[in-house]
């Protein structure tokens, strides 16, 4: 029977348990992929699925995002479209392409994106991700909140995508914490995307003339000013800075996905706006690259 001066040698080990576990998944990883400069990391405003299939401002910007940085070893998408409870990571070789809405034309549900997947990366992302359980998954494959943003970007469908789930029982700062997790994979080529919208209400759309509304504007450049000025504190903290937040991010499902990006910056590195403009009333497209 283990006495209790053994006992308490275990407990001093386990921090180093840990730390060997993460060095462990760091070695596999620069061995499947190799070191590689710090990749950007993007937030992405995906809008209306039609962008999967029409050419507009908004397509345009991804495309030129994707050509703006090197060509990545794979993705890791965190899209607003993937809510589980608990954490999970997609883990198969070919990921199905998830035709996730409707009433949409029938060209839109025909469009296959099949890029392959990387069972290998979800593991080693797994193990290297301490502060929740996150279990492997075989069934979900890519919705559109991924697919549509990745195919405009990338579309020979050649880099492998993998998808992280949003835990919807945890709150922002929490999912905030766990994004600093991922930062270890942006030096071996995986280009980490958030996919969402900073100011996303569906049921306050503009269905007559398109112009935003006060306070979609209000909140959008609220946004952009706390990223400009580093608060990120005020902006896991969202509900706290006013009712035109309130309004814009009145589910946080295509919020988080803005704070995962945010998270991963690194203090000597720049962000930069494109696609910066409002849809529909109370859709912002607003879309940033760090680094």
């Amino acid at each position: 029977m283990t006495n209790r001066r053994d006992f308490v040698k275990t407990l001093a080990l386990l921090p180093l348990t840990r730390f060997a576990l993460k060095l462990n998944t760091l070695n596999k990883i620069t061995e499947q992929y190799g070191h590689t400069e710090t990749m950007p990391v993007l937030f992405l405003g995906h809008g209306n699925p039609m962008n999967a299939i029409e050419e507009n401002e908004f397509t345009k910007g991804w495309a030129d995002a994707g050509k703006s940085i090197v060509k990545p070893n794979a993705i890791l998408c965190i899209s607003a479209h993937w809510e589980t409870p608990g954490t999970y990571i997609t883990a198969m070789d070919k990921p199905k392409t998830i035709h996730d809405f409707g009433g949409f034309p029938q060209p839109l549900f025909d469009l296959q994106y099949p890029a392959p997947g990387d069972v290998e990366l979800a593991r080693e992302t797994k193990e290297g991700i301490t502060k929740t359980p996150v279990d492997l998954n075989y069934d979900w494959g890519l919705d559109h909140g991924c697919w549509v943003v990745v195919s405009r970007m990338y579309p020979k469908a050649d880099i492998p995508v993998i998808q992280l789930s949003l835990d919807y029982n945890k709150p922002a700062q929490w999912h905030f914490e766990l994004a600093k997790e991922l930062a270890f994979l942006r030096k071996k080529g995986v280009l980490i995307i958030g996919s969402g919208n900073m100011v996303h209400n569906l049921g306050m759309l503009n269905w007559k003339d398109d112009k935003p509304f006060d306070w979609a504007i209000e909140a959008n450049d609220t946004v952009k000013k706390r990223i400009a000025q580093h608060d990120y504190e005020s902006l896991t903290n969202y509900n706290s800075l006013g009712k035109a937040m309130q309004l814009a991010v009145p589910t946080p499902e295509h919020y988080l996905p803005l704070l995962y990006t945010l998270a991963l910056q690194d203090s000597n590195e720049k962000v930069s706006f494109f696609n910066d403009k409002n849809v529909m009333g109370s859709i912002s497209m607003t879309s940033l690259k760090i680094g």
